[in-house]
């Protein structure tokens, strides 16, 4: 993945440093995937109650945040793993511009299972991380 994960390589030899880059990089995609998971969650209530305005507002939020996540990936270093991101997050886009046409819960609510999958997947990250013993730097990878 783009977001350079030379941290996580010199993380195991205790620094700090890294540490904390990892985990900032680690929290940034969480919270795009947090952002993504509310904007499918709002527009749900937004088709529900027919304001299709809005809903048009949080589905292209939602796309945007899909299309960054996209762009972040390193298909040169992250193999197969960001080649099968890279085309989902293209699958996830098509799907969200037929549910703004449609106004498909169902398909919405594929997206929003896909994408929640994904972003617990990157909640689980923090523990699968080596522990260097520093408490600071431990610290920066709990999630709340």
């Amino acid at each position: 993945m783009r977001l350079h994960f030379k941290a996580m390589e010199s993380y195991g030899e205790g620094n700090t440093t890294s540490q904390a880059m990892v985990a900032d990089k680690v929290e940034l995609i969480q919270m795009l995937f947090d952002g993504l998971i509310d904007s499918l969650v709002t527009a749900r209530g937004h088709i529900e109650r027919s304001a299709i305005e809005d809903k048009n507002k949080s589905l292209v939020r939602a796309g945007r945040i899909v299309i960054g996540l996209q762009a972040a990936l390193d298909l040169d270093k992250g193999g197969d793993l960001a080649r099968n991101l890279h085309e989902l997050y293209s699958y996830v886009t098509r799907r969200l511009v037929f549910v703004n046409a449609h106004n498909d819960l169902t398909v919405l609510q594929e997206v929003q299972t896909l994408m929640s999958d994904i972003r617990q997947a990157w909640r689980d990250v923090p523990n699968l991380l080596p522990n260097a013993g520093n408490a600071a730097g431990a610290s920066m990878l709990v999630m709340h």
